[in-house]
């Protein structure tokens, strides 16, 4: 199959775990809880992205014809030295493209490959490393993984029962909501200083002025 890829670039890891990693990301086109038009915001299952995943006309995007194509194109990012390559896999939902091909193609070009995902789809076993952020209103399907990384706050969405879900790791990130990021950051604080298994998780690559 093709791929229809938003954009593609080298960056280090903002968010979680694995922040402060140099990694590739590939941002595929298209999300199933929103059209990504801010017309159909206020009616989509998810109604605070920040992202445009619209088209393939991002830097680096493109519609590529298969699995060697677009590997080739993270090889490119990367560079030549194959120590601790790590590809993440983005959106939109990347799980709408990702497949058996991408996967074994990555992993043959000795890329470790994360995925940031709604999970409302199930995330592709050979994924090494399976991040996900669940979106109120929505059926998660995807309830184990490495990191679950909550937006907060939303309503309608229990912290205590996610926390019966099978992650090794438990993040929160305040709401990118303007006029209300303070108010947000300390809902974070506060729900981490109740809750303990939750760790907070912070958008460092804004902070630093990086795609």
């Amino acid at each position: 199959m093709s791929y229809a890829v938003k954009e593609m670039f080298l960056t280090l890891q903002g968010e979680g775990v694995q922040a402060g990693r140099r990694a590739v990301f590939v941002r595929f086109a298209g999300c199933n809880l929103w059209s990504g038009r801010e017309q159909d915001r206020a009616t989509a299952q998810c109604r605070f992205c920040d992202t445009d995943f619209v088209g393939t006309d991002g830097l680096g995007g493109g519609r590529f014809a298969d699995a060697a194509a677009l590997v080739a194109a993270v090889a490119a990012f990367w560079g030549l030295d194959r120590e601790r390559r790590f590809v993440v896999l983005t959106g939109g939902e990347p799980m709408l493209q990702v497949d058996d091909a991408l996967v074994a193609a990555l992993h043959a070009a000795g890329f470790m490959i994360a995925i940031e995902s709604n999970g409302t789809l199930a995330a592709h076993p050979g994924i090494d490393w399976v991040c996900i952020s669940p979106k109120a209103g929505t059926q998660v399907v995807q309830r184990r993984g490495d990191e679950l990384k909550l937006v907060w706050p939303q309503a309608a969405i229990d912290p205590v029962a996610l926390e019966a879900w099978d992650f090794a790791n438990l993040l929160l990130q305040p709401l990118d909501e303007a006029g209300a990021g303070s108010a947000h950051e300390q809902a974070c604080i506060d729900l981490v200083m109740a809750r303990p298994r939750w760790r907070l998780s912070l958008q460092t690559h804004k902070m630093l002025g990086l795609r």
